[in-house]
């Protein structure tokens, strides 16, 4: 097991993707399952950001209050690999988690996706490259269009009372040395920042946030993230009561990776919380 370096830095400077606000809707296009196909049409406006080290500040972050939280959480899984056994196993630790986080009443996954920054093994695999663009991945629009999408029968019952889309994101092997995940403060973005995009799918069209720069952006990465931690973050919140509704976030080139460094493997699971207020 790698061991977490005591004399980490408190802050590292580091370029993310920001999205260049050209008047046009961004898009990308993502193939069907077993598809590793993307394209894309964002003009990027890469920023040097100072990311601080959110480990020291672990136990103050509130989901509600800053948009994520970091968690050290054990699983059952032996194989993220194996499809059937991430639905039977990982699925239901997930609902479980997120109820635990949020108070939720009714937890519901509905998606995950594996990435990896090793090229031959994603095409082999047929799993997505990691994210190196800030974004959310809900809008005012697709949050309650998911709802609809998922449980039709349901919705507009459901979609009478608060809910949130909360995505959980972990490495599903060895500590994350390259192309780690960093988060935004939910505080420190304003939805001025926001620029419509539309993620197509061979389906359906949903939409997508892509960020613009704001020097105000407060961002923090978690170094060496291992199997047993869990980030839990908000990409939607139906509430407008003041409390975090979203959490920009982007995968970045981490410079100072050893040589030796093994490619990101990670997993993201996609869950809508229910509750009964």
């Amino acid at each position: 097991m790698v061991q977490l370096a005591d004399t980490a830095a408190d802050t590292i400077e580091a370029s993310v993707n920001y999205q260049l606000d050209t008047g046009e809707t961004p898009y990308t296009f993502t193939g069907g399952p077993g598809s590793t196909e993307i394209r894309q049409s964002a003009t990027f406006d890469t920023r040097l950001v100072t990311l601080h080290n959110g480990r020291p500040e672990a136990q103050d972050l509130v989901l509600d209050r800053h948009g994520f939280r970091f968690r050290r959480h054990d699983t059952a899984m032996r194989d993220f690999f194996d499809e059937a056994e991430v639905h039977r196993v990982y699925y239901p630790e997930m609902e479980a988690l997120i109820k635990a986080e949020t108070g939720a009443s009714r937890v519901v996954v509905f998606d995950h996706t594996l990435r990896t920054a090793d090229d031959e093994k994603r095409e082999a695999l047929k799993i997505r490259e990691v994210v190196r663009r800030v974004h959310n991945d809900y809008t005012e629009w697709s949050g309650p269009q998911r709802v609809r999408d998922l449980l039709p029968d349901e919705a507009e019952t459901l979609l009478q009372k608060r809910f949130a889309i909360v995505q959980v994101w972990r490495p599903i092997n060895h500590p994350v040395q390259t192309f780690p995940l960093t988060l935004c403060d939910s505080r420190s973005v304003s939805t001025g920042d926001f620029i419509i995009s539309e993620r197509r799918y061979p389906n359906r069209i949903g939409q997508t946030y892509a960020v613009k720069y704001n020097p105000a952006h407060r961002w923090y990465w978690f170094p060496l993230m291992q199997r047993d931690e869990a980030l839990v973050f908000k990409v939607y919140d139906s509430d407008k009561d003041g409390r975090a509704r979203w959490t920009a976030h982007t995968a970045f080139d981490l410079t100072n990776a050893p040589p030796d460094a093994r490619p990101r493997e990670s997993i993201e699971i996609r869950t809508i919380a229910f509750f009964d207020n």
